[in-house]
């Protein structure tokens, strides 16, 4: 339904991957060649699907998620949301099961993003986060600008239906 690769306004526009070539590690386990690197050395993620009509998009996550030495909000705040977000994306979906874990660090950019999307009616969902990741997440209070939920079944859903449930889920949350 969508490849970020032959999007014109994706980040990952014009990208070309091997089938055959596994260079990107995760844990030293090597991961599939169409996972997006974007700057991060521990976390890497793929653009599973973007709608500029109704300005979202679903970002699935792989790796660590290390704020305390990469700084990897920061890195994916300025390297793919900025990118997104001048093309009127607001509402972001992250998929983050496969956050394996979680250090933070700095709240600065979570806020800025939190800002910027929420100036727009947009907001930031994380789904699905593993219990050791939330924990973490959790305790810096990040939730409070990355929604948590759980959502077990995402995978059935077409990308509208998803983002349809979660988005009348928010707007109940803020009534």
């Amino acid at each position: 339904m969508y490849t970020a690769e032959e999007d014109e306004l994706s980040p990952f526009y014009g990208r070309t991957y091997s089938e055959f070539e596994y260079s990107q590690t995760v844990y030293n386990y090597y991961i599939h060649p169409q996972w997006d690197e974007f700057g991060s050395r521990t976390l890497y993620l793929k653009v599973l699907y973007a709608d500029y009509n109704e300005s979202f998009a679903i970002i699935e996550l792989i790796g660590e998620w290390n704020d305390a030495i990469e700084n990897d909000i920061m890195t994916l705040k300025r390297d793919v949301i900025d990118n997104m977000f001048s093309h009127h994306i607001t509402k972001y979906i992250l998929i983050t099961e496969n956050v394996l874990n979680f250090h933070s660090g700095d709240k600065d950019y979570y806020e800025e993003w939190f800002e910027e999307v929420t100036e727009e009616g947009g907001w930031i969902v994380a789904i699905n986060m593993p219990d050791q990741s939330q924990h973490d997440f959790k305790r810096r209070k990040l939730h409070y600008f990355i929604e948590l939920l759980n959502i077990p079944n995402w995978r059935i859903f077409k990308p509208q239906h998803l983002f349809d449930q979660i988005n009348t889920d928010i707007s109940k949350r803020l009534d």
